[in-house]
C-alpha cells in the first residue's frame, strides 16, 4: 500500500478515487473549510484530517505517519488570468496555495505526486507576480521572469495628485476606505447596466448609504479626493428625490475608480512585489515582473520526471464533460518517463445523465438538510453501466433541492432538455441578470438524459434543472454526475453541500489516474 497525503482535499473526491483502487492508504488530508472537513471525516474514517496547509509541519507529520509515498491535491489557483484582472483585487490569495503544494512535495520528498487544476493552468497567461523575497529563489532555479503591466487607473480619472500619492504607502492607507464602505458603494455601481436593479439596491441599503454619506461629509477631502464628497452628495440628492439612478451612477464612478486604484497599489505594497516602473501616460500602470505558474512548479521540483495534460473526465467513465489540467510527477530515480493516462470511453459510448440519475427519478426530495434521514430505495429500477459504482446503499442521502419560486418555475416549465436561459421568451428573462445577453449557457440549463452533463460546478447557483421534472437538480444527483457513490454522505448547510460537490474531483476520474500511477510505482517495486 502506498501512503498518501491529500492537500486541499475538499470533500475528498480525489482521496476516494485513490482509495477505491485498493493500492493506496490515505494517511492524512488537509482541508480548511469546516463543512468540507466534516464531510471528509465522515467518509474517510481512519485518515488524520488537518486544517490549514500553510501551517503544516511536515517534519512532525513524517514522525507521526512515517514515509509519505504520494502527495495529491488540487490547490486553487487563479494566477492573474483575464477573469481575475477584471475584479477589484489584483492578486488572488490562492496563489500562495500552489506554492504551499510545492513546499509539501519539497519537504515530504514523496515518490510521486499528482496535482489537478483548472485547464488554463497550462497557459503562459497563468502567472505569478514576483515578490521581493522570491528574487533569489527565482534566480537559483532559473525561472524566467518578464515585465507585466497592471492597470491601476484609467486615463480619464488620472491626475498628477493621485500619481504622486500612490507612491507613498502612508498616503494610500490614509485615503483608502474600509473595505465594507467600498463594497457598499460598489453594490450600486456594479448594477449600472440595469438601473432598475441599481435603484432597488440603493433603497435596500438606504440607511447604510446615508451613514456612509454622513461619514464622507465629515472628512476633509480636497483636490482629486473632492469626488468622495460628490459621491456623498449624490447619495443624499438621490434619496431626497433630486436626481435619478443614472445620475447617481455617474457621480459615484470617479470615487469607485480611485478606491480601486488605491486598493490595487496597496495590494502591491502588502505583497511586497517588485515594482519596475509606474507609468503615468494613459492613466497609471504598474510594471511588475511575473513568471509562469507551470514553470515554477517544474523548475522547483526538478528532481521529478514530469508529464502534464488536459484530461476529460467523460473519457474515463464519468457522465460529465469536465476538463482538468493534470500534472503527474515521479522521482527520476524511479522512472525516466511517465505517460499520461488515456481514457477508454469515446463519443460512441460516453456515459450519460440518464445512466447516472434515472433510477432515482421517483425518489422523494427534501428541502432542509436538517430533515435528511435518507430516502428508502426500492429495487424497482433499470440498472445502467454506472449502477455498480453509484448505487451502493439502500438509503439515499443528500437528495436535497432548493424551493422553486413562481418565476423560476415558469422558466423551468418553458425549457426542454438541453435548453438554457437563452432559449426563454423575452418575457421570462425580465427582472433577472444585469446583462441578459452575457448570461452563461449553463444558467437555467435543463439537463439532457441522453448526453453527458457539462462541468458540474455549484448547480444551485447555475439553476440546473432535472431532465424530466420541473425542479432543481438535487445535491445527490449532482454528486452522482460527479461519480460519488450513494454511501458517500455530504455534511453541512445546503449551499455548502452544493459547493462541495461542485468543487470535487470525480472519484472515477481520480481512480483512473491512481491506477495509472500505481503501474509505475509497482514496476519499480517489482524490479
Amino acid at each position: 500500500m502506498h501512503k498518501v497525503i491529500d492537500l486541499f482535499a475538499g470533500a475528498g473526491g480525489l482521496s476516494l478515487g485513490f482509495k477505491q483502487t485498493g493500492k493506496y492508504e490515505i494517511a492524512a488530508a488537509f482541508e480548511i473549510n469546516q463543512n468540507a472537513q466534516e464531510t471528509y471525516r465522515r467518509n474517510h474514517k481512519g485518515t488524520k484530517v488537518y486544517s490549514d496547509v500553510c501551517t503544516a509541519d511536515y517534519k512532525k507529520l513524517k514522525k507521526e505517519l512515517g514515509r509519505i509515498d504520494v502527495v495529491i491535491g488540487g490547490p486553487p489557483c487563479q494566477g492573474f488570468s483575464k477573469a481575475n484582472r477584471q475584479k477589484n483585487h489584483v492578486i488572488s490569495q490562492n496563489n500562495m496555495l500552489v506554492k504551499q503544494y510545492v513546499r509539501a512535495v519539497l519537504e515530504l520528498k514523496p515518490k510521486a505526486f499528482v496535482m489537478e487544476n483548472v485547464e488554463m493552468l497550462k497557459s503562459d497567461v497563468h502567472r505569478f507576480y514576483l515578490r521581493m523575497d522570491e528574487i533569489e529563489t527565482v534566480k537559483k532555479y532559473g525561472i524566467e521572469t518578464s515585465p507585466t503591466e497592471i492597470l491601476l487607473l484609467e486615463k480619464e480619472y488620472y491626475s498628477a495628485e493621485i500619481a504622486r500619492d500612490i507612491q507613498n504607502r502612508n498616503t494610500v492607507e490614509t485615503r483608502l476606505w474600509a473595505e465594507d464602505d467600498y463594497k457598499l458603494l460598489n453594490i450600486a455601481y456594479r448594477q449600472r447596466r440595469n438601473l432598475k436593479k441599481c435603484r432597488e439596491a440603493l433603497y435596500r441599503y438606504q440607511k447604510k448609504y446615508m451613514r456612509l454619506a454622513d461619514r464622507l461629509h465629515r472628512e476633509d477631502t480636497t483636490g482629486v479626493y473632492e469626488c468622495f464628497n460628490d459621491a456623498a452628495d449624490a447619495l443624499v440628492d438621490f434619496f431626497e428625490g433630486k436626481i435619478d439612478t443614472a445620475n447617481v451612477v455617474v457621480r459615484i464612478e470617479k470615487t469607485i475608480m480611485l478606491q480601486r486604484c488605491l486598493t490595487r497599489i496597496k495590494e502591491i505594497y502588502d505583497n511586497e512585489l517588485q515594482i519596475d516602473d509606474l507609468v503615468c501616460e494613459d492613466g497609471i500602470t504598474a510594471v511588475i515582473q511575473s513568471y509562469s505558474v507551470l514553470e515554477y512548479i517544474t523548475k522547483m521540483l526538478s528532481s521529478y520526471t514530469f508529464n502534464t495534460g488536459v484530461l476529460n473526465a467523460v473519457e474515463f467513465g464519468a457522465p460529465q464533460k469536465r476538463n482538468r489540467f493534470v500534472v503527474i510527477g515521479i522521482k527520476k530515480s524511479i522512472s525516466s518517463e511517465i505517460k499520461m493516462p488515456k481514457g477508454t470511453f469515446s463519443e460512441e459510448n460516453f456515459r450519460t445523465v440518464q445512466d447516472a440519475i434515472k433510477d432515482i427519478e421517483s425518489a422523494e426530495t427534501i428541502f432542509d438538510p436538517a430533515n435528511d434521514n435518507g430516502v428508502e430505495l426500492t429495487n424497482d429500477f433499470e440498472p445502467s453501466s454506472l449502477t455498480p459504482d453509484l448505487r451502493d446503499s439502500n438509503r439515499l442521502y443528500n437528495h436535497i433541492i432548493t424551493k422553486t419560486r413562481s418565476v423560476a418555475k415558469a422558466r423551468f416549465e418553458a425549457l426542454g432538455q438541453g435548453e438554457n436561459f437563452h432559449s426563454l421568451d423575452a418575457s421570462l428573462k425580465e427582472n433577472t441578470y444585469t446583462d441578459v445577453s452575457r448570461t452563461q449557457n449553463t444558467i437555467y440549463l435543463r439537463l439532457s438524459y441522453n448526453k453527458p452533463s457539462g462541468t458540474v460546478l455549484n448547480v444551485r447557483k447555475s439553476m440546473w434543472i432535472h431532465p424530466t421534472i420541473n425542479r432543481a437538480v438535487s445535491i445527490r444527483e449532482a454528486a452522482r454526475l460527479q461519480t460519488f457513490p450513494d454511501s458517500f454522505v455530504f455534511c453541512g448547510p445546503k449551499d455548502s453541500q452544493y459547493q462541495q460537490v461542485g468543487n470535487a474531483v470525480p472519484p472515477m476520474f481520480a481512480r483512473a489516474i491512481a491506477e495509472h500511477l500505481a503501474g509505475y510505482l509497482e514496476k519499480k517495486k517489482d524490479g
